[in-house]
């Protein structure tokens, strides 16, 4: 079988290698013997281009995927603990997987490792759901022979991310419902409530005020090019959607993400408390550091801080300590970077970083919580506002009329 693997050499220089071999660990000790360091292993045949059936395109949505990762392999690790079998544990695994998709993929790893393959080798097929970092670990447990410890590490790291997430997608969903129901009640009082105001103001024969002229001319204008409407907000939507899928359109978004006055310091803290987690899991999974920063950068989504980590592996292959590089940034905290330091200087680098990341997760749980508390007046005093604007608008050349009555003849 042909590989090609991509490498470092002594000095950091990255490169391709093509080589021949039975399979990947051999491949991987024979590139390992020129003093080469191995990252990726890829096949180059025909079988690989036609693997799993069309299944490498399988991809999942990101809540599920990590849910599904967390159960299969916090279920994986305790089956493999006990002793039993990897094939037994992963056949026992996929019958009670109720995630369709996910079902298959562990079926089709399964039959791989049945017919030779290493777990991680069987989950490379399928790196739309294993990521880099889990292939990684797995590895590592493989060829340590503590499989269920990685397992369970794994495992452990795919809960908390779980754990993060849902608190943020919890602590916005009320939020985003408020906001929801403001625009609709904006949109029906211009749609119906507005025109029926029209006849009325027809009769009164007065100039209207400003604000209530802004919100019929508006309410006309809705009601009779609706469709033109339809259409701009969908044009601009789509637009929206090419620009942020767009390379200068996600450096962008990323620059303001990290960059906001007051949202900006909690990204941030999010972003480094992941950096810390996976590289503090990775460094204690005995993986070298420079494959580790590698593959915490690939996992990063935010460019500031995959070009921060970057700069972390060239200081590194410099001979450089890693704290050098995290203190001339302003992406974390001189706290932050003063403790991975001394982490440095004790040789416990991995649990400094597993440590901060427990208390930065806790620290960012309670501001996410506190920004939804600040969130949710705001939004509902913001509601209030619009509908009174509204209200007044559309009673105020009634009181205009009244006041002329009371104070005629």
């Amino acid at each position: 079988m042909k590989f090609e693997c991509v490498t470092f050499d002594r000095n950091g220089r990255r490169q391709t290698e093509r080589v021949e071999a039975a399979s990947r660990a051999e491949a991987t000790d024979m590139l390992g013997r020129k003093g080469l360091f191995v990252l990726e292993v890829n096949e180059t045949s025909e079988t690989q281009a036609t693997a799993v059936g069309g299944k490498r395109g399988i991809t999942l949505k990101g809540g599920s995927k990590t849910r599904c990762l967390a159960e299969f392999t916090r279920q994986l690790s305790i089956l493999v603990g006990t002793g039993t079998p990897v094939v037994q544990a992963m056949a026992a695994v996929e019958r009670q997987t109720k995630d369709e998709t996910f079902r298959a993929v562990v079926a089709d790893v399964r039959r791989r490792v049945e017919e030779g393959s290493t777990l991680a080798d069987a989950m490379e097929k399928h790196p739309r759901v294993f990521d880099a970092v889990a292939r990684s670990l797995v590895a590592a447990g493989e060829s340590g022979g503590h499989l269920d410890d990685m397992l369970s590490r794994l495992a452990a790291l795919m809960r908390q991310q779980e754990v993060m997430r849902g608190a943020i997608i919890g602590a916005m969903v009320y939020p985003t419902l408020l906001i929801v129901v403001a625009f609709s009640v904006l949109i029906l009082m211009i749609a119906f409530v507005i025109p029926r105001f029209s006849g009325l103001f027809e009769t009164l024969d007065a100039p209207l005020p400003p604000t209530t002229a802004l919100l019929m001319s508006t309410s006309e204008l809705l009601r009779a090019y609706w469709w033109g409407v339809i259409i701009v907000v969908a044009a601009l939507a789509v637009a929206a959607v090419y620009w942020l899928a767009s390379r200068r359109g996600r450096e962008t978004l990323d620059t303001v993400a990290v960059r906001a006055p007051k949202l900006g310091k909690l990204i941030r803290s999010l972003a480094t408390a992941r950096i810390a987690r996976l590289l503090g899991v990775l460094l204690e999974s005995r993986v070298p550091l420079l494959e580790s920063l590698i593959l915490t950068r690939q996992a990063m989504t935010n460019s500031h801080y995959r070009a921060l980590l970057v700069k972390i592996e060239e200081a590194v292959t410099r001979g450089e300590a890693m704290s050098d590089a995290l203190a001339a940034s302003d992406l974390v905290t001189p706290s932050f970077a003063e403790a991975v330091r001394n982490g440095e200087q004790g040789g416990r680098v991995s649990s400094v970083l597993l440590n901060l990341a427990n208390c930065m997760d806790e620290d960012n749980a309670m501001v996410v919580k506190s920004v939804t508390s600040i969130i949710e007046p705001l939004i509902l005093i913001g509601l209030g506002l619009v509908v009174g604007f509204v209200a007044v608008s559309m009673f105020l050349p009634l009181f205009d009329v009244t006041s002329v009555v009371q104070g005629g003849p």
